[in-house]
């Protein structure tokens, strides 16, 4: 959570840099970390899948987690009340790297009741983060025709779908080949890493109960009240188009 996911954090709530140079992007990821709440353990649920405890290695024992879901805030002027939830696991139902960012409802609709606005929840910005690299915008449009009748939409844009395809590189690949050249950008700095490990401390001293969950499953059932009353939105709600990648 702290090494990784608490940076895609970072990337996605900080303000545009003066720059696109390492020192620029690491003081806005900073500024976003020195934003955080402390990590209340209320807001976070750990899992442990079965059969964990029979590896080999492994205590009888353990509570070590094997998932966590947690919910935290960034107190400042553009995201203070916005909750940011976050989740990774072994053994889950689905691999997957997904950003999905949820647009706040406008206070009143423009469209007449029973247009099936908002009906299938509110408009998202995706990004899969997995080695296909692609992105998808849903959105609510009209039907063609008479009457005022909303279908979900969706666009979307693949990497896979470029002559750049196949240059796209893992993500350890670009990590080692960043540090081979000395391109600290997606580097968190020192400073960075004891914030987050600052605003962690409650959670390591008094860290919830490990919730069971099976293999192949989307981690404990207790993950549903953490982001109550929204949803999760796993698995995607939206097919990928599965285009043919060009060579």
């Amino acid at each position: 959570m702290v090494t990784h996911l608490f940076q895609i954090l970072a990337f996605t709530a900080m303000e545009p840099p003066t720059a696109l140079e390492p020192n620029a992007i690491s003081e806005e990821k900073n500024k976003v970390f020195r934003s955080m709440l402390p990590i209340d353990p209320k807001d976070v649920v750990r899992g442990q899948y079965l059969g964990y405890r029979e590896s080999p290695g492994v205590a009888e024992e353990s509570d070590t987690e094997t998932f966590i879901a947690l919910k935290c805030y960034i107190d400042n002027w553009r995201w203070a009340g916005i909750p940011f939830y976050l989740r990774t696991g072994k053994k889950m139902a689905e691999g997957a790297r997904i950003i999905s960012i949820a647009f706040r409802e406008p206070p009143k609709s423009m469209f007449p009741a029973g247009s099936g606005v908002g009906d299938r929840g509110p408009d998202h910005l995706t990004f899969d983060l997995a080695d296909r690299t692609r992105m998808s915008l849903s959105f609510y449009g009209k039907r063609p025709g008479p009457g005022m009748k909303l279908d979900k939409l969706s666009m979307q844009f693949s990497m896979q779908e470029t002559s750049w395809g196949g240059a796209v590189l893992e993500a350890y690949e670009r990590l080692i080949f960043d540090a081979a050249r000395g391109d600290r950008t997606l580097f968190t700095t020192a400073e960075g890493i004891e914030r987050l490990w600052e605003i962690s401390e409650q959670l390591l001293q008094e860290p919830p109960v490990v919730r069971p969950y099976e293999e192949g499953s989307w981690g404990p059932n207790q993950i549903h009240q953490l982001v109550a009353p929204f949803t999760w939105r796993l698995p995607f709600e939206r097919k990928w188009r599965e285009g043919n990648p060009k060579k």
